[in-house]
């Protein structure tokens, strides 16, 4: 199966752009052993995007997307998606 999945192009200076599908809905529940996301497919799709978003050439370490409790997801937590050092 393929899946073609658009991603905001990233452009030095510009920052980064993250997209959002339509009535997505994005669960995260913490215990003290599991973390689990939860989410319908335009959540999962736009998860999906955040990360190929952070994975593009160019993206500097520490360049984040910061997912808000009660905002864009439902939980008692933020969830934080960060590229990190390549190596």
């Amino acid at each position: 199966m393929d899946c073609v999945i658009d991603v905001p192009e990233y452009r030095t200076g510009e920052g980064l752009r993250f997209a959002w599908d339509d009535d997505f809905e994005i669960q995260l529940t913490v215990s003290s052993t599991d973390v689990v996301i939860k989410a319908n497919r335009a959540g999962l799709t736009s998860l999906a995007r955040h990360l190929l978003t952070l994975a593009q050439e160019g993206v500097r370490e520490g360049s984040h997307v910061h997912l808000t409790a009660e905002q864009e997801i439902e939980s008692d937590h933020d969830l934080i998606l960060e590229r990190m050092e390549e190596g």
